[in-house]
């Protein structure tokens, strides 16, 4: 559980450091935010999965891009020290932050 923490928080600063529109103050900030993403991904993405399950079928399950958007966005109004200038960096920030966690998931 502490080695997944760790690897979401190394995504996180990734992210951050790629992404101009993202901004985390420091280690500490970027902990925080793994741990609320790993909370908000575990009890309100499964709600808001199934209320809007219509339109993700619509969108061949694009839309889940969307949500996981909305969830960083949340996340950034939660937590003080970190940032997300916009959607589009919310949903570039997702992108990446889940890209790099699973490979660094696949080497563990």
């Amino acid at each position: 559980m502490i080695l997944k923490l760790l690897i979401r928080t190394v995504s996180v600063l990734l992210a951050a450091y790629i992404l101009p529109g993202v901004h985390v103050e420091d280690y500490w900030v970027a902990i925080v935010v793994a741990i609320i993403l790993g909370l908000l991904n575990t009890f309100l993405k499964p709600i808001l999965v199934f209320f809007t399950l219509p339109i993700n079928i619509l969108s061949l399950g694009l839309f889940t891009f969307v949500i996981n958007a909305v969830l960083v966005y949340l996340a950034s109004s939660l937590v003080d020290g970190f940032s997300v200038d916009g959607l589009i960096s919310a949903l570039l920030f997702s992108l990446i932050t889940s890209l790099t966690s699973s490979f660094l998931n696949s080497l563990t």
